[in-house]
């Protein structure tokens, strides 16, 4: 088993398009994200603590995860959203820990939109942050996701700021479209490979 390397930022940082370079690259790689999807629907554990916390209208009758009706819940209350996160967050961590160890290649990447505001940074050798500019990111979110501005700072407003992920990332690759990205990867990737941080 290689490094541990934790991909995040912001909504709209470009932080999936990142991700893809250094697959392209060969890298192995994890979507926290996208398996915390597929294991609401798959994890009996998660499935469980869903029901007794929010009912047995959080899944239809053919038991998949009843994602508007989940979102309904937690969309503007934020205990319901913390109580999502403490069932959800701990069984991906863990199915990512698992995933790791099953890598043969000097590093691993795990790509994680709350990699901080969940804690799992901390199980990692290094991180890495992706930055773009605020105005960047509300229009490549209004664009992917065909949604007005307030919307997009609705949820930006939701996460932790560039700035307090910042004191927690061991680096930074800029996205701001003017910065060339290659290079950026490029030497993060050549020193992970020698299996060492700058």
């Amino acid at each position: 088993m290689g490094l541990k390397i934790g991909v995040t930022g912001g909504i709209g940082s470009g932080k999936s398009y990142i991700a893809k370079v250094f697959k392209a690259l060969g890298v192995p790689f994890y979507d926290a994200d996208k398996e915390a999807k597929e294991l609401m629907n798959t994890s009996p554990a998660i499935k469980s603590a869903l029901i007794l916390e929010f009912g047995k209208e959080v899944y239809d009758i053919e038991e998949h995860l009843n994602r508007a009706y989940l979102a309904s819940q937690v969309f503007r209350d934020k205990d319901k959203l913390d109580k999502l996160n403490a069932i959800v967050h701990p069984i991906v961590i863990q199915h990512g820990e698992e995933w790791t160890v099953s890598q043969n290649f000097p590093y691993s990447l795990k790509e994680a939109a709350l990699l901080f505001e969940s804690g799992s940074y901390k199980k990692l050798d290094y991180t890495i942050l992706v930055t773009a500019p605020i105005d960047t990111r509300i229009a490549r979110v209004m664009q992917r996701d065909a949604i007005s501005r307030e919307e997009v700072l609705d949820r930006i407003n939701k996460q932790l700021s560039d700035e307090e992920k910042q004191k927690l990332a061991n680096f930074t690759i800029v996205n701001d479209g003017l910065t060339p990205l290659l290079p950026q990867i490029l030497l993060l990737h050549k020193q992970f490979l020698a299996g060492r941080k700058a």
